[in-house]
C-alpha cells in the first residue's frame, strides 16, 4: 500500500500540517512534487505530494485514509529543491506551507498548466522527381522539405500547399510530429554587443567575485557603484564567468518597466536568456518554467518571483537596485525579495551580489561590518562627469507669483533643452490630478469608503483610491456640511501633463506611471518610444526613476522632492534621498553634460542636501546615528503585526493582550535588546468594515520574536497578520 504526504492548497492560517492520503494503484508512479486532486471535508480541491511511502496493507490507521482523486499535470511541478525552499520559506515567515509553495506555480489553484503544440512536417525519405512531374504542388512542398528539413502548420498555409501536405503524409512520404511551442514575448529582442574597455574599478569587482564563483563557496557583494559607473557590464561579465563554470544566473530587477533595457543587454552575450514577471500570461510564464526545467535555459531575469523558479546548479544571484522597495510581497506571504535571494544563495553555493547607487542603510551597514565584501565603483565609466544639480526653493517661486508645478528655472532649462535637440525626464512621484479633495470651509477630506485613504482626482473627472482601485464621483457640495466650496489640492502627473502642453505646447512629452501603462507591455512601448528619440520629455512615477540609460537625455527635473519626508515612516528620508540620486543618474550619461532641478519646501534637509550633492556617504553619516538612537534598522529587525476585528474593542483588546504578554516572556528575559509598541490604529484603519490595529516589535534577536509568536499560535489565526522586514511601520 502506497500513501501520500500531501500539502492540502487552501487558504486558512489554522491548516498548518499536511494530510496523508492513500495512493490508487492507477497513480503509483507518483513521487515528491506533482501536483494532485483531493477530497478534503466536502470539497475538491488541489494539493502538492511532499512525500510518498510504502506502509504494510496490515496498517490499521491506513484503511481510513481517502484516495487522491487524479494528478493535475503531465509531469512533477516541484523539484525537492523548491519544496525545500518552500518549506524553509514558511517555517521564517510563520505562514501556511500551502501559500510558500504557491509562489512556485505561475497560475491558479488546481487549474491545469495548458500546452500549446504545433505540427510540424517532415520527410521520410527521399524522393524521385519524375514520379511527381504531374503534381507540382507535392513537388513544391518536397523540395522545399528537402532544403529546409520541416515546416510547421502556419507556414503550409501562407505557402498554399496544406493540400499537398495531407497527400504527402498519406503517401507515406511525410510524417507528421507533435512539438511543444514555448511562448516568449521577449524573443524578439536582438542587440549587439558595445566596443568598450572595463574600467580598472569594474576589473576589480569582477575578479573579486570571481575568486568566490570559481571555487562554488557563498559569499554575498555590496557593488556600490555611482550611477553610469557600469554596473550591468560588471554583472554580464560575472555571468559570463559563472556560465563557463557550467553553472546558471538569476537577475532581479525591482521594476517590471526595467526588464526590457536589462534583458536587451544580457541577450547581446547569451542566447539562453529566459524572462519572469506578473505581466507575462499564464502560458508564457508556464513555458518559461519548461525550458528552465529541461535545462534551455541559462539566465533568469525577472522581478522578484523569478526566484521562484525550477532553476538549478545556481552559480550567481544579482539584485539590481537592491534598496527598492519593490522587492517586500505585500501580500501574503510576505517575504522580502532581497532576503529570500540571500538564502537561496547560501542553499546553492552560490555568489549574491546587491547592486546600487543608493544601497538601502541596511545593506550598507552589513557590508560595513564585513558581513558582505564591499565593491566600490565611485566613476563613471569614460570618467563622464556627473550631472550639476540645483535646488531650487519652491517658497521662493510662490513668492514671486509663480503658483505653477514647474520652477521657472526648470522651464527655461528644459526650453534650452529642446531648442537643442536634446531630451528630458520629469520625476513626479504623484499620479493622477489632485491627490487631496477637501471642502474648505470645515476641512472633510474625501476618503475611499473601504480602506479610508485619501481619493485622488483623476482627469477624466473621477476619484480614485490607489490602494483599493474603487472609482467614485467627486462630490459637488460636501457631504459633512453641504458647503461648495470644494477645493482639489496637490499636484499629480496630470496636472504637469497640462502645464507641458501649456508651456511646451511644441514638445513631444510622454507620460510613464501606473495609469499610462493598463496594457500589458505598455511600459515597454513608452520607453522604446522615449528612446527612439520619438518623445522629447519623459515624465511620471517614479518609474522614470531608475536604471534608464538614454544617452541624449541632458537635463531632469524632479518635481516636490520633499513630499516623502512628511510620511511617518522611518525611512522616509532615505527614500528621499535615493529617488533624488537615481533621477539625477538618469542625465548626461553619455558625452553630453547634464543638468538636474530638484524642486522642494525643505531645502535645508539632509537629505535633500546631500541627495542634491549626490554624496551617499554624508547622507549616511547624518541618517546611521539617528536610526541607532532610536533603534531602528539596521541595528534591529521589525515585526509589524496587525490585529483585526469587526469589533473595534475587541480588536484593540487582543493588542494589548499581545504586548502584555511579550514584554513579560521575551522583554523582561531576554540579553538582547527587544521593544514592542501599540496597539495604535493601523494607516488603514478600518477596510471593508474591519477594525485594523498595529502592534510594531523591534528585535535583536528574531528568532526569540518568532519563538513567541508561534507560542502563542498566532501564526495560526486569521485575525492576526505578521510581516517580517515590513516595507513601513504604519
Amino acid at each position: 500500500m502506497i500513501i501520500a504526504e500531501i500539502c492540502v492548497n487552501v487558504t486558512a492560517n489554522n491548516i498548518v500540517q499536511n494530510y496523508t492520503y492513500l495512493v490508487p494503484e492507477r497513480l503509483e508512479f507518483l513521487t515528491m512534487g506533482w501536483r494532485v486532486s483531493i477530497p478534503f471535508g466536502a470539497r475538491k480541491v488541489d494539493g502538492f505530494v511532499i512525500n510518498v511511502r510504502e506502509v504494510d496493507d496490515s496498517t490499521a490507521f491506513a484503511f481510513a485514509l481517502k484516495e487522491i482523486f487524479d494528478v493535475i499535470d503531465e509531469e512533477p511541478w516541484f523539484t525537492p529543491e523548491m519544496i525545500s525552499l518552500a518549506q524553509w520559506l514558511s517555517e521564517f515567515y510563520l505562514c501556511p506551507l500551502s501559500q510558500t509553495m504557491g509562489l512556485f506555480m505561475p497560475g491558479r489553484k488546481g487549474k491545469k498548466i495548458s500546452r500549446r503544440v504545433e505540427k510540424i512536417y517532415k520527410l521520410t525519405r527521399d524522393f524521385d522527381e519524375e514520379n511527381f512531374s504531374s503534381r507540382p504542388a507535392q513537388l513544391r512542398l518536397l523540395k522545399i522539405l528537402a532544403e529546409r528539413s520541416e515546416l510547421r502548420t502556419f507556414e503550409l498555409g501562407e505557402l498554399k500547399l496544406s493540400g499537398a501536405a495531407k497527400s504527402l503524409v498519406e503517401a507515406g512520404l511525410v510524417e507528421v510530429e507533435q512539438r511543444r511551442i514555448l511562448r516568449d514575448s521577449y524573443s524578439k529582442i536582438r542587440t549587439v554587443p558595445k566596443s568598450f574597455e572595463l574600467t580598472a574599478e569594474q576589473i576589480a569587482a569582477i575578479e573579486t567575485v570571481e575568486k568566490f564563483l570559481s571555487a562554488r563557496k557563498f559569499q554575498g557583494f555590496l557593488l556600490h557603484g555611482v550611477t553610469s559607473s557600469g554596473k550591468t557590464q560588471v554583472y554580464i561579465e560575472l555571468a559570463k564567468i559563472t556560465r563557463r563554470l557550467g553553472r546558471r544566473v538569476i537577475i532581479l530587477v525591482p521594476e517590471i518597466a526595467l526588464t526590457g533595457q536589462i534583458v536587451a543587454n544580457f541577450r547581446a552575450y547569451f542566447s539562453d536568456v529566459a524572462v519572469l514577471h506578473s505581466r507575462l500570461s499564464l502560458a508564457e510564464r508556464s513555458d518559461t518554467f519548461h525550458r528552465i526545467r529541461n535545462g534551455e535555459v541559462g539566465i533568469v531575469i525577472g522581478a522578484r518571483s523569478a526566484l521562484f523558479t525550477p532553476v538549478d546548479n545556481v552559480g550567481l544571484i544579482v539584485v539590481d537596485e537592491e534598496q527598492d522597495y519593490s522587492y517586500k510581497q505585500e501580500n501574503a506571504p510576505r517575504y522580502h525579495g532581497r532576503v529570500v535571494a540571500e538564502v537561496f544563495a547560501k542553499f546553492h553555493r552560490a555568489a549574491i551580489v546587491f547592486g546600487s547607487a543608493t544601497p538601502s542603510l541596511e545593506t550598507f551597514y552589513r557590508a560595513r561590518r564585513g558581513e558582505l565584501i564591499l565593491l566600490r565603483m565611485p566613476r563613471r565609466v569614460l570618467n563622464n562627469p556627473l550631472p550639476e544639480v540645483e535646488c531650487v526653493d519652491m517658497r521662493g517661486e510662490l513668492r514671486a507669483g509663480n503658483r505653477e508645478v514647474l520652477s521657472r528655472e526648470l522651464l527655461e532649462l528644459l526650453k534650452k533643452t529642446l531648442a537643442e535637440g536634446n531630451q528630458a525626464i520629469i520625476l513626479l512621484n504623484r499620479r493622477g490630478w489632485s491627490t487631496v479633495v477637501m471642502c474648505r470651509d470645515c476641512g472633510y477630506v474625501c476618503v475611499c469608503p473601504d480602506c479610508g485613504l485619501p481619493m485622488t482626482y483623476h482627469a477624466d473627472g473621477h476619484l480614485l483610491c490607489h490602494h483599493c482601485e474603487i472609482e467614485l464621483a467627486p462630490p459637488e457640495i460636501c457631504p459633512s456640511c453641504g458647503s461648495r466650496r470644494i477645493k482639489f489640492l496637490g499636484t499629480g502627473t496630470e496636472k504637469l501633463e497640462r502645464a507641458l502642453r501649456k508651456f511646451l505646447p511644441e514638445a513631444r512629452a510622454i507620460r510613464l506611471d501606473k495609469d499610462s501603462v493598463r496594457e500589458r507591455f505598455g511600459h515597454k512601448k513608452i520607453l522604446d518610444a522615449f528612446a527612439n528619440h520619438e518623445a522629447d520629455i519623459l515624465f511620471g512615477t517614479q518609474m522614470v526613476a531608475k536604471g534608464h540609460d538614454v544617452s541624449n537625455v541632458t537635463t531632469v527635473g524632479v518635481l516636490n522632492a520633499d513630499a516623502s519626508l512628511s510620511f511617518s515612516d522611518f525611512r522616509a528620508a532615505e527614500l528621499c534621498f535615493a529617488l533624488i540620486t537615481q533621477a539625477a543618474g538618469r542625465a548626461g550619461r553619455a558625452d553630453l553634460p547634464g543638468k538636474v532641478i530638484v524642486q522642494a519646501y525643505n531645502v535645508d534637509a539632509p537629505a535633500i542636501r546631500f541627495g542634491c550633492a549626490q554624496d551617499y556617504e554624508k547622507f549616511c553619516a547624518v541618517e546611521l546615528p539617528q536610526r541607532r538612537e532610536v533603534f531602528f534598522p539596521p541595528f534591529c529587525r521589525l515585526v509589524k503585526l496587525i490585529v483585526m476585528s469587526t469589533d473595534e474593542n475587541k480588536a484593540k483588546t487582543l493588542g494589548k493582550k499581545i504586548v502584555k504578554a511579550f514584554k513579560a516572556e521575551v522583554v523582561e528575559n531576554s540579553e538582547e535588546r527587544q521593544e514592542i509598541y501599540g496597539p495604535i490604529r493601523a494607516a488603514i484603519a478600518k477596510l471593508r468594515g474591519v477594525f485594523r490595529f498595529s502592534v510594531i516589535i523591534k528585535s535583536q534577536n528574531l528568532e526569540a520574536v518568532r519563538n513567541f509568536l508561534r507560542s502563542h499560535d498566532l501564526h495560526k489565526r486569521n485575525d492576526v497578520y505578521i510581516d517580517i522586514d515590513p516595507s513601513t511601520t504604519d
